[in-house]
């Protein structure tokens, strides 16, 4: 029964409906993926590295997203799976955006920049999974959804998200002092910070794949296609 679940598994598996989760793809994908992320390495100055570097994942996380679009209900166990390498996607092809604007305009040389970049993208996807692992099981997430707001947890999410901003706005700093660099720096980074976030959603898969039993005692038209849903709350009632 619901009632032999305890809060921190509970408030884990509060999970979105299958139309919820189509139009996060939809959403997402338009604008956070193609149009924020993805757009400014087709602007110009061209460059055929920065592009080919980002065509492939992009492709690749486009064709995996018609399996939610067309079949959200079939596919929603996977769904947290493809959100979370979604976000590592989309982390990633903002940061090629940021590095475009270095190498592309700004004019840096060398690989450092770009190691180093790397190097924060991976650390804040590190940090925010360990953040949500955290979170998670000291019950949070669980006062969270009874209003109980823990204000300890605040500031690892915000050191977490200050300090990519910063370290990619310094490093800009280093080989250009134009604001209007800056200003675009930031709003990227901005949005690798709420993209890496994503990526916890991973977590949230492996989580549902080892305590599936629980998740469909929650609900227990998950994971069924949609007409066995209509099938299955006719019986219901």
């Amino acid at each position: 029964m619901k009632n032999d679940i305890d809060s921190i598994t509970t408030s884990y598996l509060r999970l979105q409906t299958p139309k919820e989760n189509r139009s996060n793809i939809i959403v997402f994908l338009l604008i956070f993926l193609d149009l924020i992320a993805f757009f400014p390495i087709l602007a110009v100055p061209f460059n055929k590295g920065f592009l080919l570097a980002a065509l492939i994942p992009t492709i690749f996380i486009h064709i995996w997203a018609c399996l939610y679009i067309i079949a959200p209900y079939k596919y929603e166990r996977s769904y947290y799976l493809f959100f979370g390498v979604y976000g590592i996607i989309n982390s990633y092809v903002l940061f090629l955006s940021i590095q475009k604007i270095l190498y592309s305009i700004i004019g840096v040389e060398g690989y450092f920049p770009f190691i180093l970049g790397l190097i924060l993208l991976i650390a804040l996807l590190l940090v925010m999974n360990i953040i949500n692992i955290k979170v998670l099981y000291s019950g949070t997430y669980a006062r969270l959804q009874n209003m109980e707001y823990n204000h300890n947890t605040s500031p690892y999410l915000t050191a977490a998200g200050i300090g990519y901003v910063l370290s990619q706005l310094f490093l800009t700093l280093v080989y250009d002092n134009s604001i209007k660099m800056l200003f675009y720096i930031f709003l990227l980074s901005f949005f690798s910070i709420v993209t890496a976030y994503f990526s916890i959603f991973i977590h949230r898969y492996i989580f549902i794949l080892k305590n599936y039993e629980t998740v469909k005692k929650v609900n227990p038209e998950f994971g069924l296609p949609k007409a066995q849903r209509k099938t299955y709350q006719k019986k219901k009632k």
